[in-house]
């Protein structure tokens, strides 16, 4: 199968809850983002962090720390204690990878991975979740409004108001349904 042939990969400003997102509408029809090892290569490429392979249990791994990342955050959003088993994995996670944060000539920040290996990979992924986590970087937690969608998310917004994972998607589909729902309602004009 060609990457074109997968879900396309939902990419946000936050690599914890963008990784989260390689699972989706986990409360309707699960979309599966990362089905198989190379899937997963494109998605850590795509946010920088380039691998030289990965094999099936680095992406059972992977998974699991995905999962660990949005049980915790989940947790925070709804303000319930920290499930012991996610912080666990994601510290675990967090210490067993080998990377290096390095500024590049244009100013910017970039991740340097020890051995280009998806463990190195998921260690900065699971320090990017430690951080919005703990309430490090300005903003909080929070759940999609969408029904069948409730990803985590870390809402930036101005007041942190913010109701949707993203507005292109989870948004949109929700104001489309409310649209729907009020015409149908409204009496039709009389000819």
């Amino acid at each position: 199968m060609s990457a074109d042939q997968y879900p396309e990969f939902r990419l946000g400003k936050v690599l914890a809850t963008s990784f989260t997102a390689t699972l989706t509408e986990r409360c309707g029809e699960p979309v599966e983002r990362i089905p198989v090892p190379r899937r997963l290569v494109d998605w850590l490429a795509v946010n920088g962090l380039m691998v030289d392979s990965c094999t099936d249990s680095q992406l059972d791994r992977a998974r699991e720390v995905r999962e660990s990342i949005h049980a915790a955050a989940t947790a925070v959003a709804d303000q319930a204690p920290l499930p012991p088993s996610a912080v666990r994995v994601i510290n675990d996670c967090s210490t067993s990878g080998v990377a290096s944060v390095v500024l590049t000539p244009e100013g910017r920040q970039e991740w340097r991975l020890g051995s280009a290996s998806v463990e190195d990979a998921l260690s900065v992924i699971a320090a990017d979740a430690i951080s919005v986590i703990s309430g490090e970087r300005d903003g909080k937690m929070a759940l999609c409004a969408s029904p069948t969608c409730r990803a985590a998310f870390f809402d930036t917004s101005r007041g942190a108001t913010r109701r949707w994972c993203e507005m292109n998607t989870c948004g949109n589909r929700e104001k489309k349904a409310r649209f729907l729902a009020n015409k149908r309602q409204s009496p039709s004009p009389a000819h």
